[in-house]
């Protein structure tokens, strides 16, 4: 008789329903199968249909922030319906429930944005349309290229590509992590992460599951990757020290010196007028010096920038 044991899944992994979530959810499934010595049937994966993907006509800002990522996937996992669900941490709320917590993180892939339908910043034609509904993205073009109109896109992948295509705008950007976990790492220009700052915690896929489940919590610490871990819980604490959400045009980059956890920042105004750029270091567990690095960004901040960090601007 078969073993029945054998054939019934051991983790039941969700994630979104897209092309990029399932590359990231499949990723996750090979860690867990390698470290821990099982079959792949061990780990079902257990798409979840997310506001956010469900939405596509109006920039997340308008209609419900980075929640609309992750809403679906927490209620599955609250309800028990899964052990634990993959996300790309750049799109999960800065303050979490305390009843989740990410067990792992995978080891970060490439921080950097990549330019697609131009050669460079400098090649994109006079007064083009480029396409973004991420304002991190948008301020940063328009202190670069005042010259440029944004217009919103939003989509997968694939569809934010085909909108090039059509001629709805010139030029868009990508995470070089989300296309290499496509497999096309041949798509457009990748940008410079040290002059055109990355979002925090791009690159980084975290694994996340009820914090009292003490059986998953081992199950993901076999794979959980420890200076990920550091630099994006680290990226964090900054954004959330900084009032951060989604209408707010936040970069920032994280590097290591030995133990050394070196974290530069720069806030925008909206319209890319106004840039302020501040940095820190210090051991990645301390967050002190984050703490004091926040301060420093926020009593920079002009009277105009101040709305978007949550200060009122008298």
């Amino acid at each position: 008789m078969p073993d029945t044991a054998k054939s019934q899944p051991f983790l039941r992994l969700g994630t979104r329903r897209s092309p990029l979530a399932m590359a990231q959810a499949h990723e996750a499934r090979a860690r867990l199968c390698a470290a821990h010595g099982w079959d792949e049937n061990r780990v079902e994966l257990v798409p979840v249909l997310a506001s956010g993907d469900k939405i596509q006509d109006r920039p997340l800002a308008e209609i419900g922030g980075k929640a609309l990522w992750t809403k679906e996937l927490d209620e599955w996992l609250g309800e028990g319906r899964i052990d634990a669900a993959v996300h790309s941490m750049k799109d999960v709320e800065t303050i979490r429930s305390q009843h989740f917590t990410i067990g792992a993180f995978l080891p970060r892939a490439d921080v950097a944005d990549v330019l697609v339908g131009a050669g460079s910043l400098a090649e994109i034609p006079h007064g083009s349309r480029i396409g973004t509904s991420a304002p991190r993205r948008a301020a940063q073009l328009l202190y670069t290229r005042p010259d440029c109109e944004v217009v919103p896109i939003r989509g997968n992948v694939a569809t934010r590509l085909a909108k090039i295509q059509a001629g709805e705008a010139q030029a868009t950007f990508l995470a070089a992590a989300g296309l290499s976990r496509l497999g096309e790492d041949n798509v457009g220009i990748r940008l410079d992460e040290d002059d055109w700052l990355p979002a925090p915690a791009q690159g980084a896929i975290g694994i996340e599951c009820r914090s009292a489940d003490e059986r998953v919590r081992a199950l993901l610490a076999a794979i959980d990757h420890g200076a990920t871990r550091e630099a994006v819980l680290a990226e964090r604490a900054l954004l959330a020290r900084l009032s951060g959400d989604c209408h707010s045009p936040i970069a920032m980059l994280s590097t290591y010196a030995g133990e050394i956890l070196t974290l530069r920042c720069a806030l925008f105004s909206p319209d890319g007028t106004e840039r302020i750029e501040r940095s820190g270091q210090g051991l990645p567990a301390d967050h002190a010096w984050i703490v004091e690095l926040a301060d420093k960004l926020l009593a920079a901040l002009t009277p105009g920038m101040r709305p978007y960090f949550g200060i009122d601007s008298e």
